[in-house]
């Protein structure tokens, strides 16, 4: 049974998009700047499901591909869905894809939707997607759902791409903690990059 993990790029400060991020700024005031080694490198990378080719360096590149080729599904939340425009209709890296919502909006039920819509709790949407991720892993995308998951217990493994900017305000990734019991966290890695840190961390069980 793979892992699940989390890898997303933050700012020293702790946010992972700036403030006021919405459909019309997926990243907020300031927040491409958190993606800005995507195109710091000349090392092509091209986005698994997507058309996007980014030029990063060597070593970004090694740790993007081993992504791709341990990452069964993902699960993400609503919020981001619809920030996202639900990456018109392309889940990222092109795997299956579990939405955790409230509601299930009735434009995505139809046959063949590249989204599962899950609507009875985050270990419901971590236990399928790890039955359809198989040996391999799921990635869980979105502040929220890398809280609930935390929360939960279901979280394995986080993967911090650490960006020497300090953006004030926006996104937290580790906001809304409270009640949980301290985490501890084991070093598995660290790669340093040109514009990124890319840091690895067991959460230890």
């Amino acid at each position: 049974m793979g892992k699940v993990a989390t890898g997303l790029s933050m700012s020293l400060d702790g946010f992972i998009a700036g403030p006021n991020d919405g459909p019309h700024s997926q990243l907020g005031e300031g927040g491409e700047r958190l993606f800005a080694w995507y195109s710091g490198g000349q090392t092509e990378y091209g986005l698994p499901g997507t058309e996007l080719v980014f030029k990063v360096s060597p070593q970004s590149a090694e740790l993007l591909r081993e992504v791709e080729d341990t990452m069964g599904a993902c699960v993400t939340g609503r919020r981001t869905f619809d920030i996202s425009g639900g990456w018109g209709g392309r889940p990222p890296l092109g795997l299956p894809t579990f939405v955790l919502t409230h509601t299930v909006p009735q434009e995505l039920v139809y046959a063949g939707s590249p989204f599962e819509l899950v609507t009875d709790g985050v270990e419901s949407a971590v236990r399928q997607a790890k039955a359809v991720a198989g040996e391999k892993d799921v990635a869980v995308m979105a502040a929220s759902i890398v809280q609930q998951c935390i929360g939960a217990g279901l979280l394995d493994e986080i993967v911090v791409n650490l960006v020497p900017v300090l953006l004030g305000d926006g996104v937290r990734l580790f906001e809304h903690l409270l009640g949980t019991t301290p985490l501890e966290l084991q070093s598995t890695g660290v790669i340093e990059a040109p514009g990124v840190s890319h840091l690895k961390f067991r959460v230890v069980k």
